[in-house]
């Protein structure tokens, strides 16, 4: 079950209450009921930073393999460079063509890191909300049990 289905619950649970008389800002909840969503809320809030840690390292990742790929390239652009060192005309052609590869894939390099820090800051944006909004309802879960107590 995921943090926003709990809350969900929760947030039923908070409907179902039964109003005390003469109060219509005090209920009765079922605490056992809201004590289990809390608790799953709190085993179910690692997973979600966890999954947040493995888009961190999936972007490390991806940005690794992306300066493999760009030293693969420039390195069989070298290469190739060598080879053909006989003809000054083929040497000139070749150099081109290892700057247009080199140019590339150093700009393939920037888009890939340009997507993904955008991608990562968006989805660690929408955890910080999610994770915010249940501390913000789990406190006002406190607050309306304390008051229940009173």
């Amino acid at each position: 079950m995921t943090v926003d289905e709990i809350l969900e619950l929760m947030d039923e649970l908070l409907d179902k209450a039964v109003a005390f008389p003469f109060s219509s800002k005090k209920s009765l909840i079922e605490v056992d009921k809201m004590r289990e969503y809390i608790d799953e809320i709190r085993y179910n809030l690692p997973n979600e930073i966890k999954n947040a840690k493995q888009m961190v390292f999936d972007r490390s990742e991806i940005i690794k393999d992306a300066k493999k790929e760009a030293e693969s390239i420039v390195k069989r652009a070298e290469e190739r460079a060598k080879l053909i060192l006989n003809n000054d005309e083929i040497v000139k052609q070749a150099k081109e063509k290892a700057s247009d590869i080199i140019l590339t894939a150093n700009n393939k390099d920037k888009e890939i890191r340009a997507a993904m820090s955008e991608r990562m800051e968006e989805m660690l944006t929408q955890a910080e909300e999610v994770l915010s909004k249940n501390v913000a309802d789990i406190n006002q879960i406190k607050v309306a049990i304390k008051s229940i107590k009173k």
